[in-house]
């Protein structure tokens, strides 16, 4: 049960106010001053502050300069009660930290409403996101009780490609967000003399597409399907009236662009000063840490020489040889082009 201290001077507006918390199952704790309000949040650390703006011994405005002092409640929601309308005074309470304003006369539904948006942002500070499509459904879940993105998903079309069907072209203007919903899609470049490197993997469950979106800029990179797939193209228009409209979304893929960029820091230093075993290694449990979903069994892919070579940064022959060479030592099995991983500690130690 959360708990809501409640800081009002008016005996009425105190009464009715806490009656409506406690019918929506909140524990309120209630102040009549500003004064007593700012020793109580220190004492029961509430998880919300509604507080009125015009009282004796110590205003609202005070109220919240002292709170956000003390290093125990500095994060607390702080919603003002307010009988003025001038624009001002709103200003002067956001500019101070305030989370939200509720105007005197209110009606339950609008108190309500005001508590329980408060109260989910802040569980959303609390949660600790990985930077990933998953961290991104549970926020999505967790700021608004429903998913606007699976809405986006849903309305899009979906479309087949074929094994090596190129998705998207680098240099050319973006305009749709994709979604993964199956198969294996990877991301490359092509230098001057032909030679690809890979720039990314991405899997069903994944969106494709966004840096340039996000830039505003055209695509970077090639997109091409490594077996047959099935990708939602979400229009860009939505996509961005999306991305405009919930500050908590943007956030979150802003956390997956800077996953993006360090793993590209960690791959070029991978590329500049590993060994080719190394190389080779570290591109195989790369593969296994993005697809291996059936824990209990061996992992195995059915991947070309030439696209592994891309990932780990080699040349096709160079990476022939070494996966020959790993063969020999039983680190790994090969049948009909399908490779199988026999030992990961090995091929750990190889990279560590």
């Amino acid at each position: 049960m959360k708990t809501i201290l409640l800081i009002e001077d008016n005996d009425d507006i105190r009464d009715n106010t806490a009656e409506i918390l406690e019918l929506a199952n909140y524990k309120v704790l209630t102040a009549e001053n500003g004064k007593t309000g700012v020793e109580m949040a220190l004492e029961h650390l509430p998880d919300l502050i509604v507080c009125d703006i015009m009282m004796p011994v110590l205003d609202g405005y005070g109220v919240l300069h002292l709170l956000q002092k003390n290093p125990k409640v500095e994060d607390t929601p702080f919603i003002f009660l307010t009988a003025k309308s001038e624009r001002g005074d709103f200003r002067k309470g956001m500019e101070m930290g305030a989370d939200d304003y509720i105007t005197k006369p209110f009606s339950g539904t609008d108190l309500l409403n005001a508590v329980e948006s408060r109260l989910k942002k802040s569980e959303l500070k609390k949660q600790v996101l990985p930077a990933d499509m998953e961290g991104l459904q549970q926020l999505l879940l967790t700021a608004t009780g429903a998913n606007p993105l699976k809405k986006l998903m849903e309305e899009g079309n979906t479309d087949k490609y074929k094994k090596k069907q190129l998705i998207y072209q680098e240099g050319n203007r973006p305009t749709s967000l994709y979604f993964i919903e199956k198969g294996r899609v990877k991301t490359y470049k092509v230098n001057n003399d032909g030679k690809e490197l890979a720039v990314n993997l991405y899997s069903a469950g994944e969106f494709l597409g966004y840096v340039a979106l996000l830039e505003g800029s055209n695509y970077h990179e090639n997109a091409e399907a490594l077996e047959a797939c099935e990708l939602t193209a979400i229009p860009r228009e939505d996509f961005e009236a999306l991305i405009n409209s919930n500050r908590e979304v943007a956030q979150q893929f802003i956390r997956l662009l800077a996953k993006n960029i360090t793993e590209k820091e960690q791959q070029l230093l991978h590329l500049a000063y590993s060994s080719l075993r190394k190389k080779v290694a570290e591109a195989l449990l790369f593969l296994k840490k993005k697809y291996h979903h059936v824990t209990d069994q061996p992992f195995s892919i059915d991947i070309s020489r030439e696209n592994l070579a891309t990932i780990a940064g080699t040349a096709t022959e160079s990476m022939i040889r070494t996966l020959g060479d790993f063969r020999d030592e039983k680190l790994l099995e090969i049948k009909q082009g399908v490779i199988t991983i026999l030992n990961e500690q090995k091929l750990a130690n190889l990279v560590n």
